[in-house]
């Protein structure tokens, strides 16, 4: 019998703001010492009324904006019960049946195309951290509470259960962190926990409609754990299918350093945390001039960005894909460019496809060994970068020489014609420059000439090898290569 999974996605998505979703402390809570970003609100202190962080909500709308969601002209905050150590309030402060987002769809772009459907987007606080402490002899002893993540902003973005291979899982959770850090509302970094994802999977006779009884599949902290857990998932719920077993309805941790689902608690509902309106917030109004004003503001998207890239630029979709992937990187590709936008489609295409080479070789590789994500954080500007790329374009610098031009440029931050001034480095080309050097070089190795002439190619390598010497390096090679061919030629 074949089976067919049915996966959906609840993504928390922490957001960038300078303060908290209801208080007035710091959310930059990642790097700070432990209980030192806290607030009356955050720490629930009796007496204590929230206040909504209009940035927070602005965000929520350029996200739901970004995934083709409908805004809410009237949406309203609810309280969710539950008790557990890191809530402070003893519950929290969400929206359950009036989002601020809903009714979206995210296309993935696959060799087989799918439209993800998006529930809602609904905004909430984030609670506080509960560190473990273990004993010598194993298990915690006792556990630590840092309240600086409480009260932190953040956004569940839930799709409809549309995705059914892990392959559609790793593709949207991928597509979601690109348009979350184009925006720039957040880090979407999983590893840090600011881009949390649970995925609810179940599993059903191919071919069937109906939706059978889901797991919800928490404790992931990277894509790749996301992908292997679904996988996992779907092969349990198979198993027990296929063996009689009745699938529960559960939360379940991935474990994985074992590579396994492990249940955690039975899956609760909504009447088991007792949802009501929050009294202490009334109900948002999203006025029409607040929306315009948001979606005047949104960037480009890195789908349609990565589409322009090729169509305009003549970019293959690989190096489309690698310009694309950070919008620090996309802006710093588009400006170096800037000299070419009004030149014919060719030059363009042509500048643009160098420029992309050394951003995605030699400019990526000392980036990655100076460990900086950001290229406008490096010493080479886009406009030096330009110039380098067009004499190297215009064979005015030969391999060697521009690869020196650039280190230098790279570490100082020194424009390039300054470079090869003081260096020396500029090509050595042309009949008057080059011609006498590639004579000389043939009157004194007269061997590799007689090599060449009786058939043997690789005597012409020795010869270029002579040139390059003579010249430290600076010979232009494809010039220098044919003027050999050309003066052997006609002897």
């Amino acid at each position: 019998m074949e089976y067919e999974a049915v996966i959906g996605l609840e993504t928390h998505v922490q957001l960038k703001t300078r303060s908290k979703m209801f208080g007035t402390s710091s959310a930059a809570y990642q790097t700070a010492e432990p209980n030192t970003l806290v607030d009356e609100v955050s720490m629930a202190l009796p007496g204590t009324l929230p206040v909504v962080n209009e940035t927070a909500v602005e965000y929520a709308m350029m996200i739901g904006m970004a995934i083709n969601c409908n805004i809410a002209r009237i949406t309203k905050f609810d309280r969710k019960q539950y008790t557990y150590p890191d809530l402070m309030k003893g519950y929290q402060i969400t929206q359950m049946d009036e989002p601020i987002c809903y009714e979206g769809y995210v296309d993935l772009p696959l060799e087989d195309p799918i439209r993800v459907r998006i529930n809602r987007v609904h905004m909430e606080e984030d609670v506080a951290r509960l560190i473990h402490v273990e004993g010598p002899m194993g298990g915690t002893v006792h556990s630590l509470l840092d309240i600086n993540r409480a009260g932190t902003p953040l956004m569940e973005v839930v799709t409809e259960p549309d995705m059914h291979t892990s392959e559609q899982v790793e593709a949207y959770i991928t597509n979601l962190q690109h348009i979350i850090r184009y925006l720039g509302v957040g880090t979407a970094n999983m590893e840090e926990g600011s881009f949390r994802c649970d995925a609810n999977v179940s599993v059903r006779v191919k071919g069937s409609t109906e939706l059978t009884t889901k797991v919800e599949v928490k404790n992931m902290n990277r894509i790749r754990a996301v992908v292997r857990a679904v996988e996992y998932e779907i092969e349990r719920q198979i198993g027990c299918y296929e063996s009689g077993e009745r699938i529960v309805q559960e939360t379940r941790g991935w474990d994985d350093g074992k590579g396994i689902t492990n249940s955690q608690r039975s899956k609760e509902e909504a009447n088991d945390y007792r949802y009501f309106p929050e009294p202490d917030i009334p109900p948002l109004i999203i006025s029409e001039e607040w929306i315009e004003r948001t979606q005047a503001a949104m960037p480009e998207l890195p789908l349609p960005r990565k589409s322009r890239f090729i169509s305009e630029f003549g970019l293959s979709e690989y190096d489309a894909e690698l310009l694309t992937a950070l919008r620090s990187t996309a802006d710093y590709f588009e400006e170096v460019c800037t000299g070419v936008k009004g030149a014919s489609s060719e030059t363009k295409q042509a500048f643009a496809k160098a420029a992309a080479n050394w951003l995605t070789g030699e400019m990526a590789r000392m980036m990655n060994e100076a460990e900086i994500v950001n290229m406008a954080d490096s010493n080479v500007t886009p406009a030096n970068l330009a110039i380098l790329v067009e004499k190297f374009r215009k064979r005015e610098l030969n391999n060697n020489s521009v690869k020196q031009v650039f280190e230098l440029m790279f570490s100082k931050g020194t424009a390039p014609e300054k470079i090869i001034e003081d260096l020396g480095l500029g090509v050595v080309s042309g009949d008057d420059s080059l011609g006498p050097i590639v004579d000389e070089v043939i009157a004194n190795n007269e061997k590799a000439v007689n090599d060449y002439l009786g058939g043997k190619e690789v005597a012409l390598k020795s010869l270029m090898g002579q040139v390059m010497k003579a010249t430290r390096g600076q010979a232009d090679p494809v010039q220098a290569t044919e003027m050999i061919k050309e003066k052997l030629a006609n002897r």
